[in-house]
């Protein structure tokens, strides 16, 4: 059986005095969707970025297709393909399509591929290739999220995290992206996803683990977490 291409070990991490991470496990294959669930303040967002080297884990160990990446900047994993699309978008709001697309593209790797994924984006979403020139911070919510996307795409990512990718989007406007998440599967693209909506993440993903109070309470097949009666009660409402 193949290692993981993402392996998560007893992670521990927080902000200053405040410990919020205490021992999250988790494992994504390759190719594969998994997305991570639960209450508000559980400790999705803190696991993303200690993954990604936002904050600076203080116990476990980060495996990314066979490297000890743990203790590695954050631009230094974007630069072996792990990228993260963060909660809140977080575009160049002054700065137009083309402009956050270049920042996406600040890697060695990244820059050798830059027309390719270029095309790539604008191919997965047109809406930004028709409006190129404009300013981010004229953007709706959902096109905003697609330029944060397609940023993220720019790094050539091989596991590409995405926070809350449906908060505060019409629902048409996440069939869309739902859509664009399918194209991205079939193109190589692993996906790590943080979701609020439990019951569009649980549909769309192909493995679960819910976080609790800063740990992995339970985790299994989609369909399986999406049966556990405890799971049902807390999050589904039924």
């Amino acid at each position: 059986m193949a290692a993981p291409l993402l392996k998560v070990e007893n992670l521990e991490a927080g902000y200053d005095d405040v410990q919020v991470l205490w021992g999250v496990s988790l494992q994504v294959e390759r190719g594969g969707v998994t997305t991570l669930v639960g209450a508000n303040g559980a400790g999705k967002t803190t696991s993303l970025r200690a993954i990604t080297g936002g904050i600076r884990p203080r116990a476990g160990r980060v495996m990314f297709d066979g490297e000890d990446v743990t203790r590695l900047p954050p631009h230094a994993k974007a630069a072996r393909g792990l990228v993260l699309v963060p909660e809140g978008r977080q575009l160049f709001n002054n700065m137009s399509v083309e402009e956050n697309l270049e920042m996406g593209a600040y890697s060695a790797r990244a820059r050798r591929h830059f027309g390719e994924q270029t095309e790539r984006v604008f191919t997965l979403f047109p809406r930004l290739k028709e409006r190129r020139r404009q300013k981010a911070g004229t953007f709706s919510g959902g096109e905003q999220q697609m330029l944060a996307i397609a940023r993220g795409l720019m790094s050539v990512p091989i596991v590409l995290m995405i926070d809350e990718l449906s908060l505060g989007l019409a629902p048409v406007v996440v069939q869309q992206l739902m859509t664009a998440l399918t194209a991205l599967r079939k193109d190589g693209v692993t996906l790590l996803l943080v979701e609020q909506n439990v019951h569009l993440a649980l549909a769309i993903s192909d493995y679960a683990y819910v976080i609790a109070e800063g740990r992995t309470f339970t985790e299994g097949a989609s369909e399986k977490v999406a049966a556990m009666p405890d799971v049902r009660k807390a999050y589904l409402g039924f």
